[in-house]
């Protein structure tokens, strides 16, 4: 079954789901990808791993800890029972083990990195260790002769820093041409218009692959079968506000899913 949505589908953005849809859809781009750039590139997938705190709802889902009262001394008997104090049930902050992945696409005969392909996670868009690192990888990639492709599907979050237009929409697509810098191509839409494809940068005169972002994230949700995960009768999560909330729930009503 098809998304209901014409492009970025909301649904999938909720912290439950999306680290499958993360995980698939760079295995859809490298698996697009990869024939397409043989023999002169190759398409890795790589993995951050890092130990970040969870805190406030990123617990859920969390086991709880144990507390143990404390009863009366053991001793001689006495007349009236010592008082204590009965235990409470509480939370502290455990580190959660993050697993990161992205693309490296390689040049075979020298194994230099031409082009890192960012998906971005909420651990990116949100203030703590996860965005930290990454800005920093960021940061040590722009400074190089690297080609950067940073992919945001996700309306949580603040957006990775930039200067120009594009804040206002929804979701944004980075092209950053090593050559090129500190300018870049943004394509900067909203959750009603279709995933606009680019072409991947590459090296200088090498013929550049269109990436058609949309056709692979449907693919990925009918292939995946989201359709079953997903309760178009609730909203996503984050909720949608204003003229997009009453967007969506025409489009869902029109396709028979509320």
């Amino acid at each position: 079954m098809p998304s209901p949505f014409p492009g970025m589908d909301p649904y999938l953005e909720h912290p439950a789901l999306w680290p499958d849809v993360h995980h698939g859809l760079i295995e859809e781009l490298r698996n697009a990808l990869a024939p397409r750039l043989r023999p002169r590139y190759r398409v890795t997938v790589e993995e951050r791993v890092y130990v970040s705190d969870v805190e406030g709802p990123f617990f859920i889902g969390r086991p709880d800890v144990a507390v143990v009262g404390v009863g009366p001394a053991a001793g001689p008997a006495m007349s009236a029972p010592l008082a204590f104090v009965e235990p409470r049930v509480v939370e502290v902050p455990l580190p959660d083990r993050i697993r990161e992945g992205y693309l490296e696409v390689r040049d075979v005969a020298t194994g230099e990195v031409v082009t890192v392909i960012e998906v971005l996670s909420p651990t990116n868009k949100r203030p703590g260790e996860g965005r930290r690192l990454y800005e920093e990888k960021r940061l040590q990639v722009l400074g190089t002769h690297t080609h950067l492709v940073e992919i945001d599907l996700l309306r949580g979050g603040d957006p990775m820093r930039m200067w120009g237009d594009g804040r206002g929409s929804h979701y944004r697509i980075l092209v950053s041409r090593a050559e090129r810098r500190p300018r870049a191509d943004l394509y900067a839409f909203t959750l009603r218009d279709p995933l606009p494809p680019f072409l991947l940068p590459l090296r200088a005169g090498d013929e550049e692959p269109t990436v058609e972002l949309g056709a692979l994230l449907h693919a990925l949700y009918d292939r995946a079968g989201y359709d079953l995960a997903v309760d178009y009768a609730a909203e996503p999560v984050p909720p949608l506000e204003g003229n997009d909330a009453a967007w969506a729930d025409r489009l869902l009503r029109q396709k028979g899913l509320r």
